[in-house]
C-alpha cells in the first residue's frame, strides 16, 4: 500500500511518544518549497545531507589517525555513521523521532577540516591572528548547509527544516551558541530530545571507538588501561583476561562497553522524563537542564576516560607528530594563498568580494580532504622532478 505524506505523518504521530518532535509540527524551511508526495520533511533533510559534497569528503578526513596511517582506522565518515547508528537506536528505544535524530547526527561533523582537531585549531589560529573571526567546525557545519553547498538554483545551502538546523546549532549543549547563529533558534531554550540524543551519541561514539583504535594501534595497552575505573569494571563484569589482547577480546570489550553506556543513558533519560513529568516537546525546551544524560556515576567514569584518552592517545608522541605535520600543511597553504590569492581556483576567487580573502581561504582549506591538502601543499612547495 502506497502511503501519502499526510498518512505517514498521522502514522508517525500515533506511534511516537507525546514529547517527540513530529514532522506534522515542523516549523518549516527558510525558503518555501513544494512538499514531497511520499517523503516527510525530516526524511528529505536526511537525504539532502547524504548527497552533499561535504558528506562524501568525510571519508578522507581524520578522526584520530590520519587517513594514510591505515585503512582500518576510523575516518570522519565512519565516525559519523557510527554516531548516527547509536543515536537512532536510542531514539527508537525512547519513542522519539528516529529520522530527525539520525539527520542531526549525520550532519554534526560536516564542518570538520582536514587533519581533525589539529586542522581546526590551526585554521582558528590563522583567522584570529588576522582579526577575521576564528574557525569552529560546528559553525562551519551550519554554514555548509545554509550557504556553502551549491546544489539548487533558487537558494544557497540545503534549505533544511528548522528542527534540523536547530540541532546543528545546539550540538554542543555546554558551549555558548555563536551569536551569528543564535537568531531564530531560541538560544535560551534547550534543543529537542532528538538533538540531545544526537549530541550525546557523538561523545559516546568517539570515546569508545577512539579507545578501540588506540588499542588496535598498540598505543593503549592492558597495563596502561588498568586502573581506569570504567575499564576495570568492564573487565570484571565480563570476567575476561585481556593480557595480551586478542582480536576477539578487544572487540567484545568495546562492544560491551558501548552497550553498557547506551543502556545507562536510556535509564537515566527515562528517570529524568518521569522526574520532570515530561508530556510534550515544549516542556523539554523550557527545562534548565538536559534530559538525555549519563547517570552521575557514568558521567564521572566518562570524564575520566576522556582525560585518559587525551593524556595517552591524543597527546601520544606518534599522534603529536601527525599534529605537527598537520599544522605545517595548514600553515603552508594559508600563507601561500594569502601571499598570492591567484593560486586559488577561479570559482573560489569569485567568493573573495563577498566573504573577504581570509574567510574564502579558510572555507577552501576546510573543505579539503587530508590527501588533497597534502597534495596541494606538494604542488605549491615541492620542487618539480625533471
Amino acid at each position: 500500500m502506497l502511503l501519502s505524506r499526510l498518512q505517514l505523518m498521522h502514522r508517525e504521530e500515533a506511534s511516537l511518544a507525546s514529547y517527540a518532535t513530529l514532522n506534522l509540527h515542523t516549523r518549516g524551511r527558510i525558503h518555501p518549497e513544494p512538499e514531497s508526495e511520499h517523503r516527510l520533511p525530516f526524511q528529505k533533510d536526511r537525504d539532502r545531507i547524504l548527497h552533499t559534497t561535504a558528506f562524501r569528503r568525510l571519508e578522507y578526513k581524520t578522526q584520530v589517525f590520519v587517513n594514510y596511517e591505515g585503512d582500518y582506522y576510523r575516518t570522519r565518515l565512519t565516525h559519523t555513521l557510527e554516531v548516527a547508528q547509536v543515536a537512532r537506536s536510542m531514539a527508537v528505544a525512547l519513542g522519539v523521532n528516529e529520522t530527525l535524530t539520525e539527520t542531526i547526527a549525520l550532519s554534526h561533523d560536516l564542518g570538520h577540516p582536514p587533519f581533525g582537531h589539529a586542522g581546526e585549531h590551526q585554521l582558528d589560529h590563522w583567522m584570529k591572528s588576522r582579526n577575521a573571526g576564528g574557525f569552529n567546525h560546528n559553525e562551519q557545519a551550519f554554514r555548509i548547509v545554509t550557504e556553502l553547498e551549491k546544489r539548487y538554483q533558487d537558494f544557497s545551502g540545503l534549505n533544511l527544516s528548522w528542527e534540523t538546523l536547530e540541532g546543528i546549532v545546539k550540538h554542543d549543549a555546554d558551549a555558548q551558541i555563536f551569536p551569528a547563529l543564535a537568531n531564530g533558534f531560541e538560544p535560551h531554550c534547550r534543543p529537542s530530545l532528538e538533538a540531545q540524543i544526537a549530541a550525546i551519541a557523538d561523545g559516546v561514539a568517539y570515546n569508545t571507538h577512539d579507545l578501540d583504535d588506540g588499542i588496535k594501534a598498540g598505543i593503549l595497552t592492558p597495563h596502561l588501561l588498568s586502573g581506569l575505573k570504567i575499564w576495570d569494571e568492564l573487565v570484571l563484569r565480563l570476567n575476561l583476561k585481556v593480557e595480551p589482547f586478542s582480536e576477539l577480546s578487544r572487540r567484545k570489550l568495546v562492544r560491551e562497553l558501548l552497550g553498557w553506556i547506551i543502556n545507562d543513558i536510556l535509564q537515566e533519560t527515562e528517570r529524568r522524563l518521569q522526574q520532570h513529568q515530561i508530556e510534550t516537546a515544549a516542556q523539554i525546551r523550557q527545562l534548565n537542564t538536559v534530559v538525555v544524560a549519563f547517570s552521575a556515576e557514568m558521567q564521572q567514569m566518562m570524564a575520566e576516560l576522556k582525560r585518559f584518552l587525551y593524556q595517552h592517545l591524543y597527546y601520544h608522541p606518534s599522534k603529536m607528530q601527525q599534529t605537527f605535520r598537520a599544522e605545517h600543511f595548514i600553515d603552508g597553504l594559508f600563507s601561500a594563498y594569502l601571499k598570492q590569492p591567484r593560486l586559488l581556483p577561479l570559482h573560489v576567487q569569485a567568493c573573495i568580494p563577498m566573504l573577504g580573502l581570509e574567510r574564502t581561504i579558510c572555507d577552501y582549506i576546510a573543505g579539503m580532504t587530508d590527501r588533497f591538502a597534502m597534495d596541494e601543499y606538494s604542488r605549491l612547495y615541492a620542487p618539480r622532478e625533471h
